[in-house]
């Protein structure tokens, strides 16, 4: 009996141990960084600390009261487009005015081993673990009056979280977590009762569900996002295929490629109106710490690599990995061109355009939606900030203005948690906000329509000189090639 109690009191003791050890895991530490030194061209980056179990820092939803609204940049004015929408993300504006939202959320999730366990507890807590409605709304401000007085909600089986979308040609396309999708639809349609045609198929669910899209501007290629389906590849490089990438779908062909890789989980994407770049948002990887690594905004050429799972920040190695980094890899992994902060989940992205309503302040640069941190002391992100450009596409080294604040209360408790960022045919500024369920609408009181910006002018390689096709080599007396004397 003694034997018996004495094991019983030692498992006890064990079980306190692991208890506390679990809860001092999950609590993480304090960041040693401000936010702003981990934003920018060249951010600072912390030594890692690799953790076992996530850190945890959560903003409790607490909605948002009749009258309560986030906090505009001063000159800026924000108000309410429409509210009570049920987990609304991506945000489309189609060529008549209408604007459509995905009202989406993850597919059931499988797996994950304890930190699938501790991301399903996170997200249940943050009001983020529901179904997914799989609907797609339509609002319309048919008075212009900036609040949109009509709703129509727009369901199709074929819908299976639903996010990106775009319009092409009477199609109606969406990114679903496992597939492109292509409706039949004509601008001031209210339903979406066609049967879909599947231009591709996705690597679908994961960690990182949402899937973008973005048409060029002549309408030939389809852009489209594809996130990891883990943190660093910890279920296998097997698993990752197809992932962690941009594709780019050719609509003559129906065949696509992989436009550019190494990307954690890229989300919104956007043109860069000067030099017509393709720029995305990404969320990089966890658990390496409250300050590491910084999320980011970057042009993506064609056929470049930003390194992940092995490689963050052009030449820091991640030594968790255990699949074998590909051959030559750090020779021409890309940096990103700009930090937007360690672990605040930049995910829409728009840039300032001609038209816009936004005032002379925000004319020259892309505004960010980031969706905020779960995972480090304190909170980061909860806010839409625009980044700054050069009249020539740079990004300028300038920390990020805020443009909406005011999504965490006092007590750090989340009114919403900003998305999504698109443009109204207006002009206005429209923010989904999932966790609030709003749309946001932002604009400079009394501005006139930016002027259109026009394309820095395209440069060709002058044509090759003619030559002789021989090539002699003269050693002269500095020259590696004279004879040695003997």
């Amino acid at each position: 009996m003694k034997i018996l109690k004495t094991l019983l009191a030692m498992l006890a003791v064990i079980a306190v141990i692991v208890g506390a050890w679990v809860a001092l895991s999950i609590r993480g530490p304090e960041a040693e960084f401000a936010l702003g030194e981990t934003t920018g061209p060249r951010p600072k980056l912390a030594e890692p600390d690799e953790q076992t179990v996530p850190s945890i820092k959560t903003a409790e939803p607490v909605g948002w009261k009749d009258g309560e609204m986030p906090v505009a940049a001063q000159g800026l004015q924000v108000t309410r487009f429409a509210d009570k929408l049920d987990h609304p993300r991506t945000v489309f504006t189609m060529p008549n005015g209408d604007v459509l939202v995905a009202e989406t959320n993850s597919p059931p999730r499988e797996g994950g081993g304890i930190t699938g366990m501790v991301m399903g507890y996170l997200f249940r807590k943050v009001g983020a673990g529901g179904p997914s409605p799989n609907k797609i709304v339509l609002l319309r401000d048919g008075d212009g009056d900036g609040k949109a007085e009509q709703r129509f909600v727009m369901d199709n089986p074929a819908l299976d979280s639903p996010a990106g979308m775009a319009f092409r040609e009477g199609r109606l396309l969406v990114a679903n977590h496992n597939a492109v999708l292509s409706f039949p639809y004509e601008p001031g349609q209210t339903t979406l009762a066609g049967n879909a045609e599947k231009l591709m198929d996705l690597p679908g669910g994961g960690n990182h569900w949402v899937r973008n899209l973005l048409l060029t501007p002549d309408g030939t290629k389809l852009f489209v996002t594809v996130g990891s389906a883990s943190n660093i590849a910890e279920g296998g490089i097997e698993a990752e295929a197809g992932r962690a990438t941009i594709h780019q779908y050719d609509f003559a062909s129906r065949k696509s490629i992989e436009y550019a890789g190494g990307l954690r989980n890229p989300n919104g994407m956007d043109f860069n109106p000067h030099s017509e770049e393709l720029w995305t948002t990404v969320n990089e990887r966890d658990m390496l710490g409250p300050d590491l690594v910084p999320d980011y905004l970057t042009s993506v050429p064609f056929g470049s690599n930003y390194g992940w799972p092995w490689i963050y920040w052009k030449q820091n190695m991640d030594w968790r990995v255990e699949a074998p980094m590909p051959q030559y890899l750090l020779d021409y992994v890309r940096k990103p061109e700009y930090a937007l902060g360690s672990h605040v989940a930049p995910l829409g992205l728009a840039f300032a355009k001609g038209g816009n309503l936004m005032g002379a302040k925000f004319q020259q640069g892309a505004f960010v939606a980031r969706h905020g941190s779960w995972n480090r002391r304190p909170l980061a992100g909860y806010d839409v900030v625009f980044v700054r450009f050069d009249d020539r596409g740079n990004v300028l080294k300038q920390p990020p203005l805020p443009v909406l604040t005011g999504f965490l209360n006092a007590d750090q408790e989340a009114h919403g948690r900003p998305t999504w960022v698109a443009f109204a045919k207006d002009g206005a500024l429209l923010v989904s906000d999932d966790t609030g369920g709003v749309i946001w609408r932002v604009v400079a009181p009394g501005a006139t329509a930016a002027p259109a910006i026009v394309p820095l002018p395209k440069r060709t390689a002058p044509p090759q000189g003619k030559g002789t096709g021989r090539f002699i080599m003269k050693p002269n007396a500095q020259s590696d090639l004279v004879k040695p004397e003997r």
